[in-house]
């Protein structure tokens, strides 16, 4: 991603899954999110980071990037989804921004109810 930074960067909306896969991607990654990329919460079955780790620093940027999803039907994740993600991802951001990162924040970036 380092190379396409600014091409990714310049696109008019992002995001990119699995909190970016690996532990080395991640300083990319948070840069891309100080410059308006979205990333999903999503297999954690399939990551190389340390997940809750990847959270914490994605939400220290920008708490409006992250957005939750499920990664169904995670057919090639080592770990298929499971309802302790969920909790896993609340106790890292907390219960007070919970509700964005499960709905509003991903509400926001697809534009659900304004195109209507």
């Amino acid at each position: 991603l380092d190379d396409l930074t600014d091409v990714i960067a310049g696109l008019p909306a992002v995001s990119i899954d699995h909190l970016g896969l690996s532990t080395a991607g991640l300083p990319v990654l948070l840069s891309l999110v100080e410059r308006g990329v979205r990333v999903k919460a999503t297999g954690f079955g399939r990551v190389e980071l340390d997940v809750p780790s990847a959270i914490r620093q994605i939400m220290a940027v920008d708490p409006t990037a992250l957005m939750f999803g499920t990664d169904l039907p995670s057919t090639r994740a080592r770990r298929p989804f499971g309802d302790d993600d969920i909790d896993l991802l609340v106790a890292e951001v907390g219960e007070d921004v919970a509700e964005a990162v499960l709905r509003t924040n991903a509400e926001r970036f697809y534009r659900v109810g304004e195109l209507r």
